[in-house]
């Protein structure tokens, strides 16, 4: 397999397992069970799951009203971004 459809295939899991850590702890805060800590859904936006953490907090309307996950998942977003770019161009312009 393709190195490219490797990290493909793992972005969409990250990705994948943050949406999916978003809405757990949005359920286990209205049943009031444990919830997932804060640094690991921000480890997770990290890791590459961004998307799918700001998709999960916009669609379950969890985290919405604390900055550092709406104003930080979107910068974590453009970081990542970014540096997809500079990663790009770099290899771009070896060949």
């Amino acid at each position: 397999m393709d190195g490219f459809y490797i990290l493909l295939l793992y972005l969409e899991l990250i990705n994948l397992a943050a949406f999916i850590m978003m809405g757990s702890d949005k359920h286990r805060a209205k049943v009031h069970r444990e919830r997932i800590p804060e640094a690991v859904l921000l480890t997770a936006a990290v890791a590459g799951g961004s998307i799918g953490a700001i998709a999960g907090m916009l669609l379950f309307r969890h985290k919405t009203h604390k900055p550092q996950f709406s104003v930080g998942l979107p910068v974590i977003l453009g970081m990542q971004v970014l540096f997809s770019l500079m990663l790009f161009f770099a290899v771009s312009y070896k060949k």
